[in-house]
């Protein structure tokens, strides 16, 4: 066609209707399905991310508008400090920093209640390629942890998110997950 030729317009009559999305059918996801089925690869959707002096209520938002439960804290794109989740919102440690510091709970930071980068388990993405959704739920389950990350090169780089909520929805089934003390800091932490 001609690029100078104009297009053919109609108009619309009484009844038209919207295309309505067709959401493909994946297979269902079963223990035996690929791991690489239940994780969030960054590479394809961008990661909700904070800022370490943002306050709890600003995290808590972002969430809520993102549709997630967790937040990875970055100082500066794409460096990561830490994660903070939905759980570390509204749990012990607040309270007890509060208290500690005799400050109100809306004073409180995410650098203050998230999880630094030295306490984060993750996964090798080279693993994560040769593995099932049934070693993901054991891992999730030897390390009590919601999520999980999944690392390249070496370690790196942050490739994926493993969460024990979108692993529970694609199996269809509830994850049992018990804490578990990972250092002498967290067993105090799980005692008190």
């Amino acid at each position: 066609m001609d690029p100078n030729t104009r297009l053919q317009t109609r108009r619309l009559g009484y009844g038209a209707s919207l295309a309505q999305t067709k959401v493909a059918q994946a297979p269902a996801v079963t223990l035996a399905s690929p791991a690489l089925t239940v994780m969030t690869d960054l590479a394809q959707v961008k990661a909700a991310t904070t800022i370490a002096g943002a306050s709890l209520a600003q995290a808590e938002q972002v969430m809520i508008n993102q549709g997630v439960r967790m937040l990875f804290v970055v100082s500066e794109m794409p460096s990561i400090e830490g994660l903070i989740t939905s759980t570390d919102l509204h749990g012990d440690r607040q309270m007890r920093l509060v208290h500690e510091r005799g400050v109100r709970y809306d004073e409180l930071t995410v650098g203050d209640v998230m999880t630094p980068l030295g306490r984060i388990d993750a996964i090798d993405y080279i693993d994560m390629q040769h593995a099932s959704v049934a070693n993901v739920v054991v891992t999730l389950q030897a390390f009590g942890r919601n999520h999980l990350l999944v690392v390249d090169e070496g370690a790196r780089r942050v490739r994926g998110v493993i969460s024990r909520a979108q692993v529970e929805r694609q199996l269809g089934i509830p994850i049992a997950i018990t804490d578990v003390a990972t250092s002498f800091a967290e067993i105090g932490q799980l005692l008190s």
